[in-house]
């Protein structure tokens, strides 16, 4: 408690002894023309630097900081001249003998000389703050250079003169440390994608704790990200490795997909082709079919009216029906002469005279059969009751027919071809 009221009273002295210096005309004049062309924020750094590097300058008071920098900043108060017009965007705070008595708002104001005293100019409008590079941790130990710009503004004038020294510097000191904070919770590649987040974070966390000082943190954009060679190094080749995983990937999948399409073509042409030999085989069977039925309908046809000329003619039509018969005999052994290298020739062929008889004689039997087939049935309709017209009709014209095929049976089991 003693040390600190001799530091106390150490500073008021000083500042006493700051304002009798600068009481003269000349010192006062250079003082502020100096502070006019001189902003707050560069004289920090200046004074801050010189005391980083060389400590703190020598004073008569045993190495007390210098007052002038504060001093300074007062010099450029507005003087209580009764009258002042307050611009606008801005907060002016009166004091009224060393105690607070009110803020003056934009417009005129009306100040009482000697006891009223304007301490503080607090600027509504929104201020952006540079922050230094400084470096953090993260969660997997990657050391990052980090820059960022804060944007802040006042909104209570009573706390940001009376609740902290300086509502800007201790922002920023609070934004740093909030941000060494919040990339410790991180990886780097978390820091890296979720900037965005990143900023609404350390925003958060300031408003939360500067609520007291009146200031609040509209916003915080980090700037840059700098991180060392070797990891950046790593940082390349995995993105490397990545692409070249994504394209191998990608390959391997349009290959895959060229043999599911090639597949599939195959298989469709092949089903098409089966369909196609499918329907080819259907018709070709159909149409022979279709042949085979007329063709048979066609002998039919051809061997009534044969019968029904036999009936109606009678032996002209049996000469005729004989020299039929001989000459498809011939025209037979004709064809098999023709489809094959072994010909069998029947011992009468050398004699066309014998050949001719032949094909007559099976014209004999042929007439023969179906005189024997037409007393059957003449037999079969004396015992059985009368069949109607029609179908006695129908029995007679399928007589020589049936005669002609026990003919053709017989002459196929003799073992000579008939045509």
């Amino acid at each position: 408690m003693a040390s600190t009221q001799i530091a106390l009273r150490l500073r008021t002295t000083s500042s006493l002894l700051a304002k009798t210096v600068l009481s003269s005309p000349a010192t006062f004049a250079a003082g502020s023309a100096l502070l006019r062309h001189v902003p707050t924020s560069q004289l920090q750094k200046r004074y801050s630097s010189q005391w980083q590097n060389q400590g703190p300058p020598p004073s008569i008071f045993g190495g007390l900081p210098p007052v002038a920098s504060n001093y300074f900043q007062k010099q450029r108060l507005p003087a209580n001249t009764i009258i002042r017009f307050v611009p606008q965007q801005q907060a002016w705070i009166v004091e009224r003998m060393g105690k607070f008595h009110r803020i003056l708002d934009p417009g005129l104001a009306i100040l009482v000389p000697i006891i009223d005293k304007i301490q503080y100019v607090k600027s509504l409008k929104e201020n952006a703050i540079e922050l230094p590079s400084q470096s953090a941790i993260t969660a997997d130990n990657v050391t990052l250079e980090l820059d960022g710009i804060l944007y802040i503004r006042i909104f209570d004038a009573y706390k940001a003169s009376y609740g902290v020294e300086d509502a800007e510097y201790a922002v920023s000191q609070l934004a740093q440390t909030t941000m060494r904070s919040e990339i410790g919770q991180l990886t780097l590649d978390h820091v890296l994608k979720e900037r965005a987040n990143l900023n609404l974070n350390i925003t958060a966390a300031i408003n939360e704790a500067a609520q007291e000082w009146g200031v609040r943190c509209l916003r915080y954009e980090i700037r840059d990200i700098h991180a060392p060679e070797p990891v950046l190094k790593a940082m390349h080749r995995q993105v490397s490795a990545e692409r070249s995983k994504r394209a191998e990937i990608l390959e391997s999948e349009g290959q895959r997909q060229a043999a599911i399409n090639i597949a599939e073509g195959q298989k469709a042409s092949v089903i098409l082709a089966s369909e196609a030999q499918k329907a080819q085989q259907i018709n070709s069977a159909a149409g022979e079919a279709e042949a085979i039925l007329l063709k048979a309908k066609a002998t039919a046809k051809g061997i009534e009216e044969v019968a029904h000329a036999i009936k109606a003619h009678g032996g002209a039509a049996q000469g005729a029906v004989s020299l039929r018969v001989a000459e498809q005999y011939v025209e037979a052994f004709s064809q098999i002469a023709k489809k094959g290298n072994t010909i069998v020739i029947p011992s009468e062929l050398g004699n066309l005279g014998s050949l001719i008889s032949g094909a007559m004689g099976i014209y004999g039997k042929v007439k023969e059969t179906q005189g024997r087939n037409m007393t059957e049935d003449s037999r079969v309709v004396e015992q059985a009751p009368q069949p109607a017209p029609s179908e006695y009709s129908t029995k007679k014209v399928d007589a020589p027919a049936k005669a002609a095929e026990e003919v053709v049976k017989s002459v196929e089991k003799d073992g000579a071809p008939l045509v």
